[in-house]
């Protein structure tokens, strides 16, 4: 196995590929606590380093199951959390950036995570109620006090991280990019490049679909939030299947998997991208970080998007509610 090179979000140093907790305790079916604590000792060991959480996850849950994972292994882990869904079981959704809010969270976050710092604090959605200098002054004042250490913005649009930057440094953005979502690349991420900000893609494997192992929502669990995307749904999975079909065929021809080519992609976007592929499972986590091996050439980058361009991909990458939220 490669072994794991170092890349810098800001300021902050982090494997060059992370590792995403979310789907041990959402969204994807039924947790297995042991399954996942093993992978995360063993993603530790291979030398990723960069583990991903928040407390919207299982509803706190997965705080608490990357605290037992690392206990005792602090030092050897970055952990990143996030904040911003103020009523994680409730609906309709509500968003909270205001100061008060964020000084709560955080506490109720290194509880659940049982450390006394937080590596990198994220704000998971903008609050477009709270102006983001409020945001970010009372993040800045956690970093002040030594319960953050880095601070990062998800989802957030251009204008959005330049008044954040101006109030204190942003580290990273959390967004999602994948070979069938490139929707920051048009302002975001040159904004990003411009005031040294790395970014941190999730769902780098468009959730598990550009691997190749999905053909029907029929393969997933009965409460996969998946069954309810989208890019998931009948008239749109034929579609996207048949990029996959060409992703595959390139994966084949390079002795590599499909997920594996898919992530060498966004690996290759630049020394500031981290990609967060998430799972619970070693044999998955082996394969991903594998893609660090991947060398892409100039005519490998542009034969994937011939095969996947972005205009092909069927369907938007949530639902309309769910698309309210991001890039504010």
């Amino acid at each position: 196995m490669i072994g794991v090179p170092i890349r810098r979000l800001g300021q902050l140093a982090v494997s060059a590929q992370g590792l995403g907790c979310m789907g041990m305790s959402h969204a994807y079916g039924e947790a297995d606590d042991a399954q996942s604590i093993a992978t995360v000792h063993h993603a530790i060991g291979l030398g990723v380093n960069f583990l991903d959480t928040a407390d919207f996850y299982g509803a706190g849950h997965n705080e608490q199951l990357v605290g037992r994972a690392v206990a005792g292994r602090r030092d050897d882990v970055v952990i990143a959390t996030k904040f911003g869904f103020a009523n994680r079981l409730g609906e309709p959704t509500l968003i909270r950036g205001d100061a008060a809010y964020v000084r709560q969270a955080c506490e109720a976050s290194l509880r659940r995570l049982d450390v006394d710092h937080i590596d990198l604090y994220y704000q998971h959605r903008v609050d477009p109620t709270v102006p983001i200098e409020e945001t970010a002054g009372a993040m800045a004042e956690l970093v002040t006090e030594g319960k953050v250490r880095h601070l990062g913005l998800s989802e957030a649009s251009a204008a959005t991280i330049r008044r954040a930057h101006a109030v204190h440094p942003i580290a990273a953005l959390q967004s999602e990019w994948s070979l069938w979502t490139r929707d920051i690349e048009s302002d975001i991420a040159p904004v990003c490049a411009e005031l040294g900000i790395g970014i941190v893609p999730f769902s780098p494997l468009g959730r598990g679909f550009l691997t190749g192992r999905y053909n029907s929502v029929d393969e997933l669990a009965a409460d996969d939030m998946r069954r309810r995307q989208p890019r998931f749904a009948d008239g749109n999975i034929e579609q996207n299947l048949a990029i996959v079909a060409k992703l595959t065929e390139l994966a084949s021809a390079k002795g590599v998997s499909a997920g594996q080519l898919a992530l060498a992609w966004v690996l290759h976007r630049g020394e500031d991208v981290v990609p967060i592929p998430g799972t619970r499972r070693t044999r998955n986590l082996e394969e991903n970080v594998g893609a660090l091996a991947v060398e892409l050439s100039t005519e490998d980058v542009e034969a994937i998007e011939a095969a996947a361009p972005a205009e092909r991909v069927a369907g938007p990458r949530y639902d309309e509610t769910s698309l309210g939220f991001v890039n504010g």
